[in-house]
């Protein structure tokens, strides 16, 4: 889960994430979205695809990108399961700190 963190520190790399949920598209059509060059949208592609994040398929000459949602959903599940962890710790805390002392 760590290569997914650290693929989607990247704000690029967020934006391609974000752009490919809405459907497949190439490198080159990634990259007139973006104030970078179709080479290194290239470069972020690969990241993204080492960290399992995008998927790729040839049509033709062109080769087209899609999210791979699998590790999205296993990385939220974690955020919340953490999150609750530490809602939970902070009740706890609450409670001790208003419980009165005797």
């Amino acid at each position: 889960m760590s290569d997914v963190f650290d693929a989607l520190g990247d704000p690029t790399r967020r934006h391609i994430v974000e752009s490919l949920s809405q459907g497949e598209a190439s490198a080159t059509q990634l990259a007139a979205d973006l104030p970078v060059t179709r080479q290194a949208v290239a470069k972020h592609l690969s990241a993204l695809r080492e960290a399992g994040l995008v998927e790729s398929r040839r049509e033709g000459r062109e080769t087209l990108y899609r999210v791979n949602a699998a590790p999205l959903d296993a990385a939220a599940a974690w955020i919340v399961r953490v999150g609750g962890e530490w809602d939970a710790r902070l009740e706890r805390l609450r409670a001790l700190v208003e419980s009165p002392r005797g």
